[in-house]
């Protein structure tokens, strides 16, 4: 018999102030353990996405690495976007279709709290490759985004 996984709730409490929430999201492939989206075509078009969807300020993408079968992204959502969870779907549905990407059916969120380090998150986000054996310094990971603005 499979089991069938619970759909995670994305909803956010009333008394966050949305315009000061930063996230960090992670979404996995629907097959684990192989090399989808760091094979470079894949790799380079979900990177310009996810570019792209920063400066049309659908989201605020403070740091986004891409890992083999999953990616990491650090993110604020404006208030005129929907909800997070709309704005995540959507990305995924639009790779899934055009770059061909096969999510698994959600994702992970978490929202950084006051006690939680930005920096202390983004520093975990960019050595997850080191820690995967993929490289020896995070600095040599080519499938990172992090804006210049």
């Amino acid at each position: 018999m499979r089991r069938v996984r619970k759909q995670l709730p994305h909803d956010v409490p009333d008394w966050v102030d949305l315009d000061e929430a930063i996230y960090f999201v992670t979404i996995c492939c629907q097959q684990r353990g192989i090399k989808q989206l760091t094979r470079v075509e894949i790799a380079q078009r979900l990177l310009e996405s996810i570019e792209y969807r920063h400066r049309n300020a659908d989201w605020y993408m403070h740091l986004a690495l891409l890992m083999p079968d999953h990616v990491h992204l650090i993110a604020s959502f404006p208030e005129r976007a929907k909800n997070m969870q709309t704005v995540v779907s959507k990305w995924k549905e639009w790779t899934a279709k055009s770059i061909k990407v096969k999510w698994q059916r959600d994702f992970f969120e978490h929202r950084l709290r006051g006690d939680e380090g930005f920096d202390e998150k983004a520093d975990y986000v960019r050595a997850n490759p080191v820690r995967a054996g993929l490289v020896t310094n995070a600095e040599d990971w080519p499938y990172l985004f992090v804006p210049i603005d």
